[in-house]
């Protein structure tokens, strides 16, 4: 067996940009990061050999990612109060913007958000994110079409929550 490493190794930083962007908590996204590469290492012989590394490494990233958020949704998610974000807003308009964007992106469907980020953020075409979603092209158009839609509606009308949910 080939040392995997090589392949794996230029994929990490891209890995950890999309990990906090789900997450946004680095301790949070760098703990998916690893397990998304212990799973890549430990079942590297049987993926498929003509397949692309970046393609597998960010399904295997993004199934656990799925997995741990309908678990927390089942069983409700802890915060900790020293860990919360800072509620003084920043001062700076830019800063406001991207706060906006961040908060918008968090009130879409889950689908819709992983989609928009490795499209928008991650750069994969249609047919990756498919690939990698395990859905149609077709679908994964219609539902980034809804998703950007959405976002752009959330941000130009601002309504915006804070506030998550919780069960």
């Amino acid at each position: 067996m080939a040392d995997p490493g090589p392949l794996i190794e230029p994929h990490i930083p891209a890995l950890r940009r999309y990990a906090f962007a789900l997450l946004r908590d680095r301790d949070r996204a760098d703990d998916l990061v690893q397990d998304t590469l212990e799973r890549a290492l430990s079942r590297w012989l049987l993926r498929r050999p003509d397949g692309d590394v970046r393609a597998w490494l960010f399904a295997i990233l993004r199934n656990l990612h799925v997995s741990r958020w309908r678990r927390d949704r089942r069983h409700g998610a802890s915060v900790d109060i020293d860990e919360a974000a800072p509620s003084v807003a920043a001062r700076q308009e830019a800063a406001l913007e991207v706060h906006d964007v961040l908060a918008a992106l968090d009130q879409l469907p889950e689908e819709q958000k992983s989609l928009l980020l490795l499209v928008g953020v991650e750069d994969f075409s249609y047919d990756d994110a498919a690939r990698i979603l395990g859905m149609p092209i077709g679908t994964v158009m219609s539902r980034l079409s809804r998703a950007r839609q959405r976002l752009r509606a959330l941000v130009e009308t601002g309504k915006v929550t804070l506030l998550r949910r919780v069960k």
